[in-house]
């Protein structure tokens, strides 16, 4: 548990690190964002599948914790 604490932690540090350096997280092309008078709709398309892409490369790094 603490390792994992510990890497999640360095994640943390290294996103915040690459925002730092003005990467812009959140607002990439493929991100629709439209306002209309009041109404302002934001789908973070391209966002999600970046994301999704780090997340599933991270965990393969790890096997499941089982009893085996």
């Amino acid at each position: 548990m603490g390792k994992t604490l510990v890497l999640v932690g360095l994640a943390i540090a290294a996103l915040g690190l690459v925002m730092m350096l003005g990467v812009p997280l959140g607002r990439l092309p493929g991100d629709f964002y439209v306002r209309r008078g009041s109404f302002t709709f934001y789908f973070p398309l391209a966002t999600s599948i970046v994301l999704s892409i780090l997340l599933t490369l991270a965990l393969a790094f790890f096997p499941p914790l089982t009893d085996d």
